[in-house]
């Protein structure tokens, strides 16, 4: 059986969790969930980043330990992922033993293996970033990342000698050009190997919330050098040898475009070090843009309407917050998921933004999407072909037939959803999709059954709506899960799309007829702008 085991960043416990989290997070849930419907042994890890300079910062300001900090956070995350409906199979926490053993077994490997020093390090530093900066990457003096004044730094660290890794880097990304996907990202990589490594800093003696170094108890790993071996953490680096060696040759990290460098440059170049291979697969998407002109006047108003009514600086807090821009990261995943619902908002976070490239986040593109795609396309093609089923069958459902017009292009589709997704296209996957729904409701107009007089034609017609029904609460299950669910329900289908596999279970002509069908309430109403 093939494995696919795809893994988030793992999220700072800074701050909350945001809309640019989920994005990342639903995309990886959603083709986790692809690749279970096609059979996959799949094992889908996301978790917190617990650790560093700027969780201990944040700590401070709540008047709070790191740890106690930590733990009250991560309870956010891990809401905002039940509420997005995640079904990931772990989630980790840097601050667990087994994260720290397996750091330390990691790191004590490269530095057993020749490839950490001690020296001496002086540089410009940015705490949000965790990272070090030289003058002309500055901008305005300024960390060109999160625009806050960086401090100059000087101790005594360990180092690990990235600089021995050039020729072997160039040499893993010529012999392996998916590895890194977009091509752009890629280059970007390969071009900053080129342009020469230094031996970077991994260790710190100026902060003690971190892995002890197992050589030298006075030094704790810095936080990236921590946080990236919970992708080995997870599937036993360190306590299970064989869970982890059958594991990591299939790994896929998603990420965003801001920790390339970190991923596809430091994180090959330790597992080479460590004498692991390096990740199967990274692929780097890009940055949600906020646009439109309501979306901070509608969160705004939500953030108003849950502030404690006696709180007047709450609520004038957030009224003054409606003259300005929102940020992506005001924006909670809670306040989308209860305005628009659950699967409507994965939706939207799946089909506007192609994964790998920038895209714009709006209330006014949530609404559009809404309507057109859910409300119009998928909710009313299952309200007409329940209410015609009712009024012309009787409500119960007949069988399609087996040479009409729709199996070819449901198989077409079929075919093209599934290439998309192992492309991880999500936003394709889904665009065919609907081109199936659009056929069917096509088919419908043109032959109008709630005109004809029931008989072997209407049935004909109405056979074909449902398996077109059934194919797409198949391909849309990995997206929109409880709606899946629904429509498998209201057709009067057994169990779920979940339970079934692909490709066999998308051939056309599955549906058995014969079975009850239910219009119930709509799925998605009209929502005005």
């Amino acid at each position: 059986m093939p494995r696919f085991y795809v893994t988030t960043p793992i999220y700072y416990v800074n701050d909350a969790p945001h809309v640019g989290h989920a994005y990342t997070t639903v995309n990886a849930d959603a083709l986790a969930r692809w690749h279970r419907l096609v059979g996959d042994e799949v094992f889908f890890l996301t978790g917190t980043d617990e650790h560093g300079a700027k969780v201990a910062e944040a700590a401070a300001e709540h008047g709070m330990s790191p740890q106690e900090w930590a733990d009250t956070v991560v309870q956010r995350f891990l809401g905002a992922w039940r509420d997005l409906d995640i079904a990931n199979d772990d989630f980790i926490r840097t601050t667990e033993p087994r994260h720290h053993h397996a750091v330390q077994a990691f790191l004590q490997r490269i530095y057993d293996n020749g490839y950490i020093r001690l020296d001496t390090y002086t540089g410009l530093y940015c705490v949000s970033c965790e990272d070090y900066y030289t003058p002309e990457q500055l901008v305005d003096g300024k960390c060109p990342i999160h625009g806050r004044p960086v401090v100059e730094m000087e101790e005594e660290n360990y180092f690990f000698e990235l600089s021995r890794f050039e020729d072997r880097l160039l040499r893993w990304y010529e012999e392996n050009p998916d590895a890194i996907r977009p091509a752009t990202k890629r280059n970007e990589a390969l071009s900053f190997v080129k342009g020469g490594l230094k031996d970077i800093s991994i260790t710190r003696t100026s902060m003690h919330w971190g892995v002890p170094v197992p050589w030298d108890e006075r030094h704790v790993f810095y936080v990236w050098y921590d946080a990236l071996i919970n992708y080995l953490t997870a599937v036993g680096y360190g306590a299970d040898e064989e869970r982890w060696r059958l594991w990591w040759p299939a790994v896929h990290h998603l990420i965003g475009k801001e920790i390339v460098r970190f991923h596809c440059v430091w994180w090959p170049a330790m597992c080479m070090a460590a004498g692991v291979d390096p990740p199967a697969h990274v692929f780097v998407h890009g940055w949600l843009l906020v646009g439109g002109q309501k979306l901070s006047k509608t969160l705004v108003r939500q953030q108003a309407d849950s502030a404690d009514a006696d709180d007047a600086d709450d609520a004038a807090d957030a009224t003054d917050a409606a003259d300005r821009p929102v940020r992506l990261t005001e924006i909670a995943p809670q306040a989308l998921t209860e305005d628009f619902g659950v699967d409507a908002t994965r939706y939207h976070l799946l089909r506007d933004v192609p994964f790998g490239t920038d895209g714009d986040f709006s209330y006014e593109g949530l609404v559009s999407r809404y309507n057109a795609d859910l409300a119009n396309n998928l909710g009313n093609l299952v309200a007409r072909v329940a209410t015609v089923v009712g009024s012309k069958c009787g409500g119960i459902g007949p069988a399609p037939d087996p040479e009409s017009a729709l199996a070819e292009v449901a198989g077409d589709v079929v075919s093209s959803a599934a290439d998309a997704w192992a492309r991880i296209a999500p936003h394709e996957a889904l665009e065919q999709t609907w081109r199936l729904i659009g056929a069917a409701n096509a088919a419908l107009e043109a032959a109008e059954p709630w005109k004809a007089e029931p008989g072997p034609a209407v049935d004909a017609v109405l056979g074909d709506a449902l398996e077109v029904l059934r194919l797409v609460s198949l391909l849309v299950s990995p997206a929109m899960p409880a709606t899946s669910t629904e429509i498998w329900r209201r057709i009067g289908l057994d169990g779920g799309p979940q339970d079934r596999r692909l490709p066999a279970d998308a051939a056309w002509g599955g549906y058995p007829g014969g079975v009850p069908v239910e219009k119930g309430e709509p799925l998605f109403p009209r929502r005005k702008a």
